[in-house]
């Protein structure tokens, strides 16, 4: 007699779970289909514009900004060139000059602006990551050279003259099997 009562009971759990679960399915299905219809109706091309564009605006805090990507080995930088600032240069979040120790990197950086008569007109927000402190400078330079040309394209030729424009290719050569470096053989004894 106790199994017949264990085979009953076990029996009938999954008959009473199975009904629930459906309902739940179901209740499930109803609420995503019409948050679906709700939304597509909702959102038109020109609102889900209007919404990026609003986003945009508040992230540049202040003025619109012109996007662009800057990268160096395997440094990439996105940088925002900020129209009517004061001449300010954010990088991730800190001021470069604190970002960027050396004066040889910081005057990297501001090259482009300098060079176009930009300093003191635009700011800058970049946020870099990957490689090391020089080509973080150099691809915040790309960026910033890249955002400038946007901005007003009669930059272009001083820009491309100074060599800001072009994406330097040269990155580090891996190492191969049987050599001590890229290159370099293991040292040769005669004897």
């Amino acid at each position: 007699m106790p199994e017949t009562k264990k085979k009953t009971v076990a029996d009938e759990e999954p008959k009473e779970k199975a009904p629930a679960k459906e309902k739940a399915v179901k209740t499930a299905k109803k609420t995503t289909t019409k948050v679906a219809k709700e939304t597509s109706a909702e959102m038109t091309p020109t609102v889900a514009m209007e919404q990026g564009q609003e986003i945009a605006a508040k992230n540049a805090k202040g003025g619109s900004f012109i996007p662009a990507i800057g990268r160096r080995k395997t440094s990439v930088a996105r940088v925002r060139l900020i129209k009517n600032g004061k001449g300010t240069v954010v990088v991730n979040d800190m001021a470069f000059d604190k970002y960027f120790t050396t004066f040889d990197l910081r005057t990297q950086v501001i090259a482009p602006l300098k060079a176009v008569g930009q300093d003191t007109a635009v700011d800058v927000s970049a946020h870099v990551n990957g490689g090391g402190i020089r080509g973080q400078s150099e691809a915040i330079r790309h960026g910033i050279a890249r955002a400038l040309i946007i901005l007003n394209p009669t930059f272009r030729k001083t820009l491309k003259k100074l060599g800001y424009l072009s994406r330097d290719p040269r990155e580090r050569e891996r190492k191969k099997f049987g050599k001590k470096s890229a290159r370099r053989s293991p040292q040769w004894s005669k004897r």
